[in-house]
């Protein structure tokens, strides 16, 4: 067993101790590696989607974090209807960013994914955080494609956080500690409640994860492109019409669940 190895079992072994649920949310295992892999223009994008019916709901992850974030989640859409979720470039299984990670790149790369994957619309996408402003944007362009929205904590575009600028240091320390073979201090993968239990196969997945430079890149080109992307959200912003939007402030599963239930019973009563 190498150093890393042995590293990642034992910091499983401590989640494991202080609390972490040995059995996590039901498919949360198969979220922790590669599924299906979508070209989405000489890259690929990782997919994985559950369930069956219309609309399919689209889940979206706030930034720095990939599509496993919302494994306790996707069970109860999944029981509904088809969910799917899947990794931005340079996070989970997907390959590593080429060019400024923006929400205009983002939402881009959402529509080569749609269609490369051969999803069926139309679509509910659900965006936490900075995801939200990707699923607006998104939805903005999709000519009729995206019915509902759910907004979970979403990030505004006229009212960026504040300490961003730190944010973004604190990223980039990380990165130097990464070019180093090293994981810096404050330099997990972010904690989030709409994961619920993590386990094991999930822990493993985020410890490692927080040793790829891919990452570390991903994360610090959202923070540094940020005032890019809100500019990006203000030029497209209108009006949703008769869409269904419905926003959530807690990143809390079941109220997430319940929101996207609600859409889904607007849609199809």
């Amino acid at each position: 067993m190498n150093n890393f190895s042995l590293k990642v079992l034992v910091a499983v072994s401590v989640l494991t101790g202080a609390g972490v649920h040995a059995e996590p949310p039901a498919g949360q295992n198969a979220l922790a590696g590669p599924q299906v892999r979508v070209d989405v223009g000489g890259r690929k994008l990782n997919l994985y989607c559950t369930g069956k019916g219309s609309p399919t709901v689209l889940f979206e992850a706030d930034a720095g974090r990939a599509g496993w974030d919302w494994s306790a989640v996707l069970p109860e859409v999944a029981a509904r209807t088809r969910a799917c979720v899947y990794d931005r470039a340079g996070f989970g299984a997907s390959d590593p960013i080429i060019r400024a990670a923006t929400v205009a790149n983002a939402s881009k790369d959402l529509n080569f994914l749609i269609k490369n994957a051969h999803l069926e619309g139309p679509f509910v996408l659900v965006g936490a955080g900075y995801g939200a402003l990707i699923a607006q944007q998104f939805a903005w362009r999709s000519r009729g494609a995206v019915t509902g929205l759910v907004l979970v904590a979403p990030l505004k575009e006229d009212a960026l956080p504040a300490d961003r600028a730190a944010k973004l240091d604190a990223v980039l320390a990380c990165l130097a500690a990464a070019e180093q073979g090293k994981v810096g201090d404050g330099c997990a993968y972010p904690a989030t409640s709409i994961n619920g239990e993590i386990g094991p196969a999930l822990a493993l997945a985020q410890a490692a994860q927080v040793r790829k430079l891919t990452y570390w890149k991903a994360r610090a080109s959202e923070l540094d492109s940020l005032e890019i992307s809100a500019g990006q959200v203000r030029a497209a912003r209108k009006p949703f019409g008769e869409m269904p939007v419905v926003e959530v402030s807690q990143e809390e599963p079941a109220a997430i669940a319940a929101a996207v239930l609600q859409v889904l019973g607007k849609l199809n009563p």
